[in-house]
């Protein structure tokens, strides 16, 4: 059961990180980093959030319980 919550964990992840990267190339995304140094927090959000929940999907799918 631990290997199929790890698995979803890991599209999870990967979607996050799709939508992260897709938001971080927006123009008003560019804009709002060249002006402030940072992009806004939905951005981290999705980057952060995907980055954790594959990395947790992935030790769960490789070391879960068999």
């Amino acid at each position: 059961m631990t290997r199929i919550i790890g698995i979803a964990l890991i599209a999870l992840g990967a979607v996050l990180l799709y939508f992260g990267y897709n938001a971080s190339q927006a123009p008003v995304e560019q804009l709002s980093e060249t002006l402030t140094g940072r992009f806004t927090d939905r951005t981290m959000l999705y980057l952060v959030g995907g980055g954790v929940a594959a990395v947790l999907g992935l030790l769960l799918a490789v070391f879960g319980r068999r």
